[in-house]
């Protein structure tokens, strides 16, 4: 596919203008709309590059398959074919949520477009797997929500939506992830959250060599403290923050603990390549 249909596909914006990218990934349900709250602080110090998923947003809703959307895999092809199609190399990754385990997949399959990942709530399961490990939801919980998607879908948006954005934060987060969950195919999205919920890549924690910091929520149920403790745990060359806050979008209800945190991060991870370390 030409670069410029692929950039059309996903709907694909850059801005800033410093040295080094962020690709920044939405999560399940939303847009890049949903980054606006970061851009001011980081647009002066870095290039960034927003897209949507395809089925998301303002992307090509016909680019849509059934069949490469089935599995994360697919979304992850969509991340490097917009970093082949803008000629990108070394980014910082930046995902919420889903992303986080998408970008990883990318950066695995394709390790030379990437320089370091940052984790916004990741979650490499979601299903609990007991003994060892507890996801945060038992697999009919899952299944039930599921079906809710097909018997009330805006019953379904108006259940999930709390429980993604946090009682305790703003009524306006609140509307603003209802409508984007509304305003999404009912068939795309129950496809992408069948994805989400139920496929398990903890396998690929120990794969990855990048640096990656992993900023999770002090109050999240859908990515409990004890999932970014297992991710820290699994992945080599990570460092795990707990941010005091409640729900499971911090880079909204919390963007300024959220854009300090990457800076820093980016500084340090561009200081260690310069230095050769």
């Amino acid at each position: 596919m030409p670069a410029s249909d692929i950039l059309r596909r996903n709907n694909v914006q850059i801005i800033g203008s410093g040295e080094q990218t962020l690709l920044m990934a939405h999560g399940f349900g939303c847009d890049q709309n949903m980054w606006r709250f970061l851009i001011p602080s980081l647009e002066t110090h870095f290039r960034i590059v927003l897209f949507d998923y395809v089925g998301s947003g303002h992307s090509t809703i016909s680019a849509y398959s059934s069949r490469r959307y089935s599995q994360l895999s697919g979304y992850s092809q969509d991340l490097i074919e917009i970093c082949d199609a803008l000629q990108l190399r070394n980014i910082t990754f930046i995902g919420h949520s889903v992303s986080c385990m998408i970008g990883l997949m990318a950066s695995i399959a394709r390790p030379e477009l990437f320089s370091s990942l940052t984790m916004v709530c990741p979650s490499p399961c979601f299903l609990n797997q007991p003994p060892d490990y507890m996801g945060g939801f038992d697999r009919q919980d899952l299944e039930e929500l599921i079906s809710l998607m097909d018997k009330n879908y805006i019953g379904w948006a108006n259940y999930l939506a709390p429980l993604v954005i946090g009682t305790a934060n703003k009524e306006a987060f609140l509307d603003e992830l209802t409508g984007s969950f509304c305003s999404t195919d009912p068939i795309i999205a129950k496809n992408f959250a069948k994805a989400t919920f139920f496929e398990d890549h903890r396998n690929l924690l120990i794969q990855t060599p990048l640096p990656c910091l992993i900023l999770q929520s002090s109050n999240d149920i859908l990515a409990p403290v004890r999932v970014g403790q297992y991710m820290n745990q699994n992945i080599s060359n990570s460092e795990l923050h707990i941010i005091d806050a409640h729900g499971h979008c911090l880079h909204m209800t919390n963007p300024t603990d959220i854009s300090a945190k990457i800076k820093d991060f980016v500084s340090l991870d561009r200081e260690t390549q310069f230095n050769g370390k």
